[in-house]
């Protein structure tokens, strides 16, 4: 009688201490991160590579590279991070930027249940001069977002990350490059933060 008490309490100790480590080898969940952006000339574009390969260097992150005109409702909502990229015409974003904001309501429906709320979302702009309306480019974008209800991020900047791409300083330099990675890696590292704690 007394040895099959031994062996039952000797079962029963491994159990016990294996439950906790089983715990911690689960895999967190993948972060999502859409980078969106326009691009005429290929200078957003390249900016927007940036971006998401800065992202992807964060571990666990899942980065999706996309044109605004092809991003769908599937893309957006399952998206944890989302990080906008427009030129600058005359000051502001883009049209076809506005218009991906616009189809946010009426095209894949996030409003009124503000589907986009508590999300990651950040911006970054190219413009040919040094004072060309980056800044107000990035800002309008973030304000959409915030409309949205999303949590905003600047990173690579005071607002986001910004090329200059005419004059003095043509195309997309590594400093620029460099401001774009920032951008990406800080969101994904951000998301991931507010994943983990929506789950905990």
């Amino acid at each position: 009688m007394r040895a099959t008490a031994v062996f039952v309490l000797a079962l029963a100790g491994p159990m016990v201490l294996s439950a906790p480590c089983a715990r911690a080898t689960e895999p967190s969940p993948a972060v999502r991160v859409l980078v969106a952006y326009y691009s005429m000339a290929g200078n957003t574009e390249k900016m927007a590579q940036g971006v998401a390969k800065g992202a992807g260097e964060v571990s666990g992150t899942v980065v999706a590279l996309k044109r605004v005109e092809v991003v769908t409702a599937e893309d957006l909502l399952g998206a944890d991070a989302v990080i906008v990229g427009s030129p600058v015409y005359w000051s502001n974003m883009a049209g076809p930027v506005k218009t991906f904001f616009d189809d946010w309501q009426f095209k894949f429906g996030v409003f009124p249940e503000f589907k986009m709320r508590n999300k990651v979302g950040a911006a970054f702009a190219t413009g040919g001069q040094v004072s060309a309306g980056k800044e107000v480019t990035m800002l309008t974008i973030l304000a959409a977002m915030l409309g949205n209800q999303m949590i905003v991020l600047s990173g690579g900047g005071a607002f986001g990350a910004s090329a200059t791409t005419e004059g003095n300083s043509p195309g997309i330099d590594d400093q620029e490059l460099a401001s774009a990675r920032a951008l990406g890696q800080r969101v994904a590292e951000v998301a991931a933060m507010v994943k983990k704690g929506a789950k905990d």
